[in-house]
C-alpha cells in the first residue's frame, strides 16, 4: 500500500461512547490509550471495518470504481459483523431521542475517501454522503486480544457454515493465515523481514496439508504450535501473515491490546516486532493499557534504525458527560491519560516503602 492509501484521518460523531471526534494518523505508529470501557477496540473497528470494506468491495470494469449501491449495505453488514451488535443502529451513541452516526474516513490520497451516516433506528443500510472512487488494492489486517493459531483448524468453514459468536475479524484474519506462502520476485525481500522474527521465536512457522500450525525448530523437529508460548504464537501470526503478502508490500495492521496475557520478555519481543513492521512500511495501529510497552516502544524508538519512524499517540479519557474525549499528540508524554495507567509506579513506590 502507497502512502497514498494510508489513513490520514477518522471523525465520529455519537458513535458508540463517543459524542465527536476527529484522530489526525500518523503514516506509520499509531497508538491508542486507555483503561478498559473507553473505547479503544471500537476505534480500531470502525476503521478496520471501512477499509477492509473497500478493499473487498467489487468494483466496475471501468476504472475500478466503487458505486454508493453496492457500498450501502456493505458497510452496514462489516459493522455489524465486526461489532456484533444486532443491528446497525445499536452503533449510534445511546441518547434520548433518534441520533445520527456519522462516520468520515480521510486518506493521503483523497480517491479512497468516505463519509456516511446511519440513524439509531437503522437496521441495516447507511446513507452515504461520499464514496471512494477506487477501491483500496490492499487488504488490512486485524489481530484480537487473542492468538488465532490454535483454533485455525476447521474455523473458517465452520464459521460459513454455523451461527458462532466470533467477531468477522476473527474469520478475515484465518482466511490470511491460511493463504499460501508467496514465492518468487517478493521472496527475497520476504526471508529478510522473516529472519528477525525466527530468531525471536527460535524456529519457522509451516501450516501442514492437514491445517495445523506447527514451530519448527532446527535440530529438535516440529512443535505443536498449542504447546508455544503465547506470545511467541502472537509472533508466529505476523510472521505467517509477512509469508502469505498480507504484511509486506505496504499495508495497514490493527492490532488490539499486543500484550494482552504475555509476560515482560515476550512483551518486549512485541515492540520490536511492532517497530519492524513500521520500518517495512506498514502504518500500524495497537489499542493499549500497558505502560510497559508504551516504555518499550519509547525506548526502542530511540534505536538508529527506528529513529525514522513516526509515532502518533491517543488518550482516551470520559468528560462530565459520560462521554469519550481523545487528546492527541506525537509525544507520549503529552498525553495526561498516562497518569490514569500509571498504577505500575504506584506498585513500585509501595512495594519500596515496605519496611
Amino acid at each position: 500500500m502507497s502512502n497514498t492509501e494510508k489513513l490520514k484521518e477518522l471523525s465520529l460523531k455519537n458513535f458508540t461512547v463517543f459524542d465527536d471526534v476527529t484522530l489526525s494518523f500518523s503514516n506509520n505508529l499509531n497508538i491508542i490509550i486507555g483503561e478498559n470501557g473507553m473505547g479503544k477496540s471500537h476505534l480500531l473497528k470502525i476503521a478496520y471495518s471501512i477499509l477492509a470494506t473497500n478493499a473487498n468491495a467489487n468494483a466496475n470494469a471501468n476504472a475500478n470504481a466503487l458505486t454508493k449501491t453496492q457500498l450501502q449495505k456493505a458497510y452496514a453488514e462489516k459493522l455489524i459483523n465486526v461489532f456484533r451488535s444486532e443491528s446497525l443502529g445499536r452503533l449510534a451513541r445511546r441518547k434520548q431521542g433518534r441520533e445520527r452516526c456519522e462516520i468520515n474516513l480521510a486518506f493521503n490520497k483523497e480517491k479512497y475517501n468516505c463519509n456516511f451516516n446511519f440513524s439509531s433506528a437503522s437496521k441495516s443500510e447507511v446513507q452515504i454522503e461520499l464514496n471512494p472512487i477506487e477501491k483500496i488494492n490492499k487488504k488490512p489486517v486485524f489481530l484480537p486480544t487473542r492468538e488465532l493459531l490454535t483454533i485455525y483448524p476447521n474455523f473458517v468453514s465452520v464459521y460459513l457454515n454455523n451461527y458462532l459468536e466470533y467477531e468477522e475479524t476473527y474469520y478475515d484474519t484465518c482466511v490470511l493465515l491460511g493463504a499460501l506462502a508467496i514465492k518468487g520476485p517478493k521472496e527475497e525481500n520476504i526471508k529478510n523481514l522473516l529472519k528477525p522474527l525466527e530468531e525471536m521465536m527460535g524456529g519457522k512457522v509451516i501450516l501442514d496439508k492437514n491445517g495445523r500450525f506447527y514451530l519448527k525448530i532446527q535440530g529438535q523437529g516440529t512443535m505443536e504450535i498449542p504447546l508455544v508460548a503465547e506470545g511467541l504464537r502472537k509472533l508466529a501470526m505476523v510472521a505467517r501473515l509477512i509469508a502469505t503478502g498480507s504484511l509486506i508490500d505496504k499495508g495497514t495492521l490493527f492490532w488490539d491490546e499486543p500484550e494482552a496475557n504475555l509476560n515482560p520478555k515476550l512483551i518486549k519481543l512485541i515492540a520490536e516486532t511492532i517497530l519492524l513492521l513500521c520500518e517495512n512500511g506498514i502504518q500500524v495501529f495497537i489499542a493499549t493499557h500497558s505502560l510497559f510497552l508504551l516504555r518499550e516502544l519509547e525506548i526502542l524508538s530511540h534505536k538508529a534504525n527506528f529513529k525514522h519512524i513516526k509515532s502518533r499517540y491517543f488518550g482516551l479519557k470520559h468528560d462530565e458527560e459520560h462521554s469519550v474525549t481523545i487528546e492527541q499528540s506525537d509525544d507520549l508524554y503529552d498525553i495526561k491519560t498516562l497518569i490514569l495507567l500509571d498504577e505500575e509506579i504506584k506498585q513500585a513506590d509501595r512495594f519500596l516503602s515496605i519496611e
